[in-house]
């Protein structure tokens, strides 16, 4: 049954089976980012508003999804999200542990890798095998910008290679945490070169850095 539930729910669907928030899917889509947001789902007033044909279009598109695979996903009986993904080949999701920037600079949180230690973290779901060592963070306020946005969750995997022009995350052993990308690296020092041209570049010596973590994903 085509209803106004149903449509948003298939949009739900269809966004996690490419492993994106509904505000992702927007922008990928080319689309405001609010667009698909659950507070523009209904009016002030309480009225139901249902996302237009062009918006759905422009997502398919940019999903590479089919008609009849969105309609599938409106149905009541909508297929699981793996059978989508299985379909269109995308790897399979899994939870991770999710942190925030504040967390992440704070002490005895994490390894000497810079894994995080103990239990009881928020997880969000990740494409990737079992055996990837990686953990998200979600990135505040705007000094990534234009890159990360406030409330996007990035991918971070510790002990990974990395090289010039890499985005990695930095943990100095005074606790600040920053996301940068590598310029050049050193037996003595890291260079960093700062995402926001609006915030500066940095030099760090590496008797001062407590890790570094490659971001192999951004959910945006």
């Amino acid at each position: 049954m085509l209803s106004h539930d149903r449509i948003w729910a298939a949009i739900d669907a269809l966004a996690k089976s490419h492993s994106l928030s509904a505000s992702g899917l927007a922008r990928k889509a080319g689309l405001d980012p609010t667009s698909f947001n659950k507070s523009k789902r209904f009016t002030g007033e309480g009225r139901a508003r249902w996302p237009s044909t062009e918006s759905i279009a422009k997502a398919l598109r940019a999903t590479g999804t089919s008609l009849s695979d969105f309609m599938s996903l409106v149905e009541e009986r909508a297929p699981d999200v793996s059978e989508i993904m299985s379909k269109y080949s995308l790897p399979p999701l899994r939870n991770v542990p999710l942190l925030g920037f504040a967390e992440a600079g704070t002490g005895g949180f994490f390894d000497d890798g810079g894994f995080p230690v103990g239990q009881g973290w928020d997880e969000v779901q990740f494409p990737g095998s079992d055996h990837d060592n990686v953990y998200a963070l979600e990135v505040s306020g705007s000094s990534m910008e234009p890159l990360y946005r406030d409330g996007d969750i990035i991918i971070v995997q510790p002990g990974a290679s990395f090289r010039k022009r890499d985005r990695v995350v930095v943990k100095t052993k005074e606790g600040e945490v920053m996301a940068k990308e590598l310029a050049r690296k050193t037996a003595t020092q890291i260079e960093l070169v700062s995402l926001n041209p609006e915030h500066e570049d940095r030099v760090i010596p590496m008797k001062d850095v407590e890790w570094i973590a490659r971001i192999v994903w951004a959910s945006q």
